[in-house]
């Protein structure tokens, strides 16, 4: 029986996890990157360690993390602080305009992070990522994640929250259909989507 509670600072390897094995259209992008913490250190861990508050964990019976939803409340303030304050402690990792293919174009995301943002989202300030192992998958575990982070978002008085996904990940886009996320916008080459709902 999986349970959801509050991210603790243990379960950050855990979460890297995650979300590696997730990383690509939802199966695992372990050998598509010559770092592939390089997808973590975008999509994870500037979230726990900017926006714990924000992060659930769900854990199976021994208590280990097999997936998470994370965010922020405010989006423009996130970015803002992934510049000034997460950046500065991975760049040297992936030091700007290094790698080739896959890596380079995520470092180039690292380096910039105001892709998260766009003015068309104004009316949906909040953001989230959610990722599950496929173990966790289809038993419910997905939606009550949800649940969890759109009632604390609510807490916080923000009433539309959006995600972005690849237009591939067509198991993700079922799922977030199924939860009332409608499309705001699609990129220009049709391989992001940005998807949004109320938090009600």
């Amino acid at each position: 029986m999986s349970t959801i509670r509050s991210y603790r600072p243990a379960d950050l390897e855990a979460l890297y996890d995650v979300c590696i094995r997730t990383g690509h259209n939802g199966g695992d992008a372990t050998g598509l990157y010559q770092d592939p913490r390089i997808l973590p250190d975008i999509f994870t861990g500037p979230y726990l360690a900017l926006r714990p508050e924000l992060a659930f964990v769900l854990a199976d019976e021994e208590d280990r993390a097999v997936g998470y939803i994370i965010g922020a409340a405010d989006t423009p303030a996130f970015v803002d602080d992934f510049r000034r304050d997460w950046l500065p402690t991975v760049a040297g990792r992936y030091p700007e305009g290094s790698g080739a293919g896959r890596d380079a174009q995520r470092i180039r995301e690292l380096h910039h992070p105001e892709w998260m943002w766009h003015e068309e989202l104004a009316e949906y300030p909040a953001h989230l990522h959610i990722d599950l192992l496929p173990e966790a998958q289809g038993k419910g575990a997905g939606r009550a994640l949800m649940g969890t982070y759109l009632a604390a978002l609510r807490d916080r008085g923000v009433r539309r929250v959006h995600l972005g996904m690849s237009a591939a990940n067509h198991g993700a886009r079922a799922f977030y259909d199924r939860l009332g996320f409608r499309e705001l916008h699609r990129t220009g080459d049709g391989g992001g989507v940005t998807l949004g709902r109320e938090t009600d």
